[in-house]
């Protein structure tokens, strides 16, 4: 607490941890956007400190200019920060600010007027079907455990077949897939629950791997476990696709989320719609799915330029 102190006040650090408490249990934000906005405010408390010459104080945000933020995100800048960062740390400074608003303690107009840095225009970088299908099989995974194994293909044919985030796929509890079942109950961003069909290979990777799983998995624990019986981390299955990218030749971008555009590209390749992909995915927009549309089109550009005679 001490280190904390000579960044910020405490006053205006009291306010910030129970902004951060709301934005997990009032509007239920995921852990890794409460994490990144704890990290973000800390890292512009800290600058302000240095700016100010002192800790800062809820005075000093009181009134805070866009010129003021505009040094923030300046230094971050310069520190490698890119536009998808800064866009997020001023995302994060202004939900902060507002709630203090709301409180009546600051002025958020100078955070509101500011504009967000241009984003990027990238598409998702998905996998071939064939690619796809193969590092999510068991045979193609590197482990000499047979069932850590059959572990990692079972979370990648979750991903893959599932269209599942990572962390979706490793909350899940052996509860949630029952021998037979035909759909799984997924709780995604913001705790908002969808429904997505289960196709009978992904039922029997993740059968496999309990067969062979050594340690015990209660009903409402965690279904995937680590070496020792833990819940498995996201960072393992992300050191595992590491792994077959180099033992299989796959491109930088394949990695575990790429398996999840991967579904989505497929699906939209093969005849699927916007809103049920939307549906599928658990977004809340269909702006977002609408960028697969991007990708499908990108490709089939591509194989018109190498396969037309005329191209």
């Amino acid at each position: 607490m001490d280190e904390i102190l000579t960044f910020a006040n405490p006053d205006l650090l009291s306010e910030r941890q129970s902004w951060l408490g709301a934005l997990e249990g009032e509007r239920r934000l995921s852990d890794n956007t409460v994490e990144a906005y704890e990290r973000d405010t800390r890292q512009f408390l800290m600058f302000m400190t240095g700016y100010l010459g002192h800790p800062t104080r809820i005075n000093d945000v009181s009134n805070l200019r866009a010129v003021d933020l505009r040094a923030f995100l300046a230094s971050r800048r310069k520190e490698g920060a890119g536009a998808r960062s800064l866009g997020r740390h001023l995302a994060g400074l202004r939900s902060f600010l507002r709630y203090l608003e709301k409180k009546g303690l600051v002025n958020a107009a100078g955070a509101t007027a500011m504009r967000s840095p241009k984003q990027p225009k990238s598409l998702p970088k998905p996998l071939t079907d064939r690619q796809a299908l193969t590092i999510t099989t068991t045979e193609a995974q590197l482990s000499e455990e047979p069932w850590i194994a059959a572990r990692n293909a079972a979370v990648l044919a979750l991903l893959y077949g599932c269209g599942l985030r990572i962390s979706e796929a490793l909350s899940l509890t052996p509860a949630d897939l029952t021998s037979g079942t035909r759909s799984l109950r997924v709780t995604g961003k913001g705790n908002k629950m969808r429904i997505v069909p289960l196709l009978p290979v992904v039922l029997e990777a993740v059968d496999a791997y309990r067969a062979l799983c050594p340690y015990p998995l209660p009903t409402d624990e965690p279904l995937f476990v680590g070496a020792r019986g833990a819940k498995l981390q996201p960072a393992i299955i992300q050191r595992e696709m590491q792994k077959l990218r180099g033992a299989f030749g796959l491109p930088e971008n394949a990695t575990p989320h790429a398996l999840r555009h991967s579904f989505a590209t497929h699906l939209l390749a093969g005849g699927g719609d916007l809103r049920t992909i939307q549906e599928l995915l658990g977004h809340a927009s269909l702006s977002t799915t609408q960028i697969y549309t991007g990708v499908d089109t990108a490709r089939l550009l591509d194989i018109y330029d190498n396969a037309h005679p005329r191209a």
